[in-house]
């Protein structure tokens, strides 16, 4: 892969920095942050001067920016996770025998891969974040986080950590919230250990359990994944759910949320679980 020039117009410390890692420094959590790509060091210095008639050579978006739609991604994947909480009542709280899960998509050029685990007694932000943090590690783990990659959730808790500024406020403040403790930090900590990794990083928000057969799978998943959980535990499920590899074409995005249902009934006899 061609090395790139990151010209920061706005940012922190603006200048041309020649990896993504040392620009998404500079640019993340800063409001109102100005950068791109380029081939050459003219171009990236034509755009600090202000030449807005010099464009990048490749049209991309930009890493921490949403997006109306994963149509122009190499991947797509989608994320969510739930909790059926007991103790959802007034003054109520998560309980330990409670089922929480999470689940990831991953829609690749030529398979699809898909991930799940089970945890007792867990909230659904919890459960959002972890779906979102084992996404990512086995993007890594497949080596192409060079790609452009559109995450897909109806978690605005998740979204809005990770596109405005809130993540890097937390570490700024030694992951804590300004307003005290803050909840599940050790996940936000793995979070930001990976998102430096990822070149194109896209986010679209879509309303949960609804019309787009991707989130509706994903929400199929965990709760086939609850409904298998037995007795009642603190801990997570000792057997995690294995990533599994679908070896066909991905699906359009037109593709019916009916067809992408039977596609996980099929999938789903595949996951090994292990009772508590």
């Amino acid at each position: 892969m061609a090395q790139k020039y990151y010209a920061v117009r706005k940012g922190k410390k603006p200048g041309i920095y020649r990896t993504w890692p040392e620009t998404q420094n500079q640019v993340s959590g800063f409001s109102g942050a100005q950068y791109k790509s380029f081939a050459t060091a003219a171009e990236a210095n034509a755009f600090m001067k202000g030449q807005t008639a010099v464009k990048p050579t490749t049209k991309r978006r930009q890493a921490t920016q949403p997006t109306t739609s994963p149509a122009d991604a190499d991947i797509t994947v989608y994320t969510d996770g739930g909790s059926r909480n007991t103790g959802n009542v007034a003054g109520g709280h998560v309980r330990a025998e409670d089922k929480a899960a999470w689940a990831y998509r991953i829609e690749l050029p030529d398979r699809v891969e898909k991930g799940s685990d089970g945890e007792f007694g867990a909230t659904n932000n919890r459960m959002e974040i972890m779906a979102f943090q084992n996404a990512l590690q086995h993007l890594v783990d497949l080596g192409v986080t060079d790609q452009k990659i559109c995450f897909v959730l109806d978690s605005r808790y998740v979204l809005n950590a990770v596109t405005q500024g809130w993540l890097a406020g937390w570490k700024r403040r030694g992951w804590k919230r300004s307003a005290g403790p803050l909840a599940n930090a050790e996940l936000w900590q793995e979070v930001d250990r990976l998102l430096p990794q990822f070149a194109h990083l896209s986010y679209q928000w879509t309303k949960g359990h609804a019309t787009n057969q991707g989130n509706v799978f994903v929400d199929h998943l965990l709760n086939e994944t609850m409904d298998r959980m037995s007795g009642g535990s603190q801990t997570q499920m000792k057997a995690p759910v294995t990533p599994q590899t679908k070896a066909t074409t991905t699906p359009k995005h037109g593709q019916t949320t009916a067809q992408s249902v039977a596609d996980l009934s099929r999938s789903l006899q595949d996951f090994p679980f292990l009772d508590n």
